[in-house]
């Protein structure tokens, strides 16, 4: 048993990538969602969401890239269906360039597909991208409408027309007739920026989700200024769990983060037991050499 430990020392390197291959491609082909219990701050996001009532105006800001899409998209999917699904009206923006696409998937593989009784103008609203950062978000407080003066539109039944023309822009002056703002970010501007210069001199709530690495520096605005807060892919699962949870009609199709956790987790717990077992083969040999 010691000489096996003490082998474990010099194991090839490229034995542990193949591990690591193995625990993340079987769980992978599974599909299987991975257990999660909702934090507390997951969970008062969504009790956030959850207690307005309908008909409550919520601004979904999607501000991340491409290359934060697997933690990101399962947070904007599982906010629309849950906005949506309590007849909230949405509106969706961008304030980063690479926006409007992400704003597109929204509207055809969330909107379009689950919520299809939903209708343009009326429910959900397509903003689209504002260059500005900070300065447009700021300028929000004082002229909603000065700022989008037209909407992107929906497919060729709903071109863009004014806002001045929307039912649903019609009680809007600034951001301070919305009953919330959810930016679902991954840098700057973002969270941070919304809840500066949108939450703190309105008082409309703020809430969202970033990336896990951005996570930390947002949570000492919690719970004061950020209502609730998405960190990284496994917040996005704890809110996934919430939505599933409380209506089971989504069970399939509002699981991304979920799925992908599962095999998130075996490799983490396959790098932790090399690390136990590369730990106490240290500790034999060093023994070993004492004697």
């Amino acid at each position: 048993m010691l000489n096996f430990l003490e082998r474990l020392g010099t194991l090839d390197r490229r034995w542990i990538f193949l591990f690591i291959a193995v625990s993340v491609t079987i769980p992978l082909l599974l599909r299987r969602p991975a257990p999660v219990i909702p934090s507390p701050i997951v969970q008062d996001l969504y009790d956030s969401v959850e207690a307005l009532p309908a008909g409550s105006r919520v601004v979904l800001s999607l501000d991340y890239g491409p290359s934060t899409v697997p933690e990101n998209d399962p947070m904007a999917h599982a906010v629309t269906r849950h906005a949506l699904k309590r007849d909230l009206k949405l509106y969706v923006m961008t304030i980063w360039a690479t926006g409007p696409p992400l704003i597109a998937n929204v509207m055809q593989n969330v909107i379009a597909s689950d919520f299809p009784d939903k209708k343009y103008g009326e429910d959900f609203l397509n903003l689209g991208y504002k260059v500005g950062n900070q300065g447009l978000i700021q300028s929000l407080t004082s002229d909603f409408k000065g700022q989008y003066t037209s909407d992107i539109g929906y497919g060729d039944e709903f071109p863009s027309r004014p806002t001045s023309e929307l039912e649903m822009m019609a009680p809007i002056t600034t951001i301070a007739d919305f009953d919330m703002v959810i930016a679902i970010g991954s840098g700057y501007p973002g969270v941070k920026e919304w809840v500066q210069f949108a939450g703190d001199p309105t008082g409309v709530p703020v809430g969202g989700g970033v990336t896990a690495v951005e996570a930390p520096l947002l949570y000492p605005y919690y719970p004061t200024q950020l209502r609730g807060l998405m960190g990284g892919l496994q917040g996005a699962a704890e809110y996934e769990r919430l939505v599933t949870d409380a209506y089971p009609e989504f069970a399939v199709q509002a699981k991304q983060a979920l799925i992908r956790m599962f095999p998130q987790t075996w490799a983490h717990l396959v790098i932790i037991g090399f690390v136990v077992l590369g730990n106490i083969s240290y500790f034999t040999q060093k023994r070993r050499a004492r004697k």
